[in-house]
């Protein structure tokens, strides 16, 4: 904050310094291959000033250099760490035409960091399951926070977002756990089209994230349930009764009410169904 004083009734002169604040990366550490992001922040240096930025690794040796503009007195953009690089990498920040200067912070470099072997508990859920998601990571340190976003998967890769997570590393694993829950809408209800290319049961996926470090898992398959008491038209318990049941993916069962007229049917895909009653006579 930059402060003046002054008597009052009388004009003054202010003549405004431009400085740069500070020159940060988007994180401390990180890896080769690694896409990290670099912000510098300024006072009264005007908009579309040009800004050069030169990386340099940490024996002071220019990696790379590009050009960006100050808005709103800051400016940055994303670098991705080159090979060959150790220790740490920092940038140089030089305004020409105001004739400022000045050097980021240091961003360490460290082994790769990967993320492996993302993984289900199980292949298939169902409603209530309590569902554990793990994954592997290498040269990430514990208590490092990662993001994991489950996803309904799409074949034309249009996802939907079902939900966020937080994990923690810790013994080079993730591991959350998730309890499973089915919400229907119309947007599950298969189209003609669908059935006619033969309609498949949601499927999930989820994504493990550090940083700009990320892993998929293999996809998790939703079964469902059917259990009903089935009455006939009088409103009497249909007790062994021959049904056709008539599923969302346009596949039929054929069974046998039991004594109490219950009819349950497990593995079935989501999604609206119908029962036809068979005269037993």
């Amino acid at each position: 904050m930059h402060q003046y004083q002054g008597q009052t009734d009388q004009a003054h002169r202010i003549e405004l310094t431009s400085t740069i604040e500070h020159a940060v990366w988007d994180r401390s550490v990180g890896s080769i291959g690694e896409e990290v992001g670099f912000e510098v922040y300024t006072h009264f240096v005007g908009n579309y000033n040009d800004v050069e930025i030169e990386f340099h690794n940490c024996n002071g040796r220019r990696l790379d250099r590009i050009n960006v503009s100050t808005y709103g007195n800051k400016c940055g953009g994303r670098y991705v760490i080159p090979s060959g690089v150790n220790d740490f990498i920092y940038y140089n920040v030089r305004i020409r035409q105001l004739g400022l200067r000045c050097r980021s912070e240091q961003l360490v470099i460290v082994p790769t960091r990967t993320i492996t072997n993302a993984r289900w508990s199980q292949p298939e859920a169902r409603r209530g399951d309590l569902l554990t998601l793990s994954a592997d990571v290498d040269n990430v340190r514990d208590g490092t926070r990662a993001r994991i976003q489950i996803y309904e998967h799409d074949d034309d890769g249009a996802h939907d977002l079902v939900t966020e997570l937080r994990g923690i590393v810790e013994n080079r694993r993730i591991e959350v756990e998730w309890e499973y829950e089915y919400h229907e809408d119309t947007d599950e209800i298969p189209t003609e089209a669908e059935l006619a290319k033969g309609y498949n049961p949601p499927e999930y996926f989820f994504r493990v994230s550090i940083d700009s470090i990320s892993a998929d898992s293999d996809l998790l398959t939703f079964k469902d349930w059917i259990e009903i008491e089935v009455r006939d038209e009088a409103g009497q318990i249909a007790s062994n009764q021959d049904y056709i049941l008539h599923l969302p993916d346009d596949s039929t069962r054929n069974g046998t009410t039991n004594e109490q007229g219950i009819v349950r049917e497990e593995d079935v895909p989501p999604g609206p169904w119908w029962i036809e009653l068979v005269n037993n006579g």
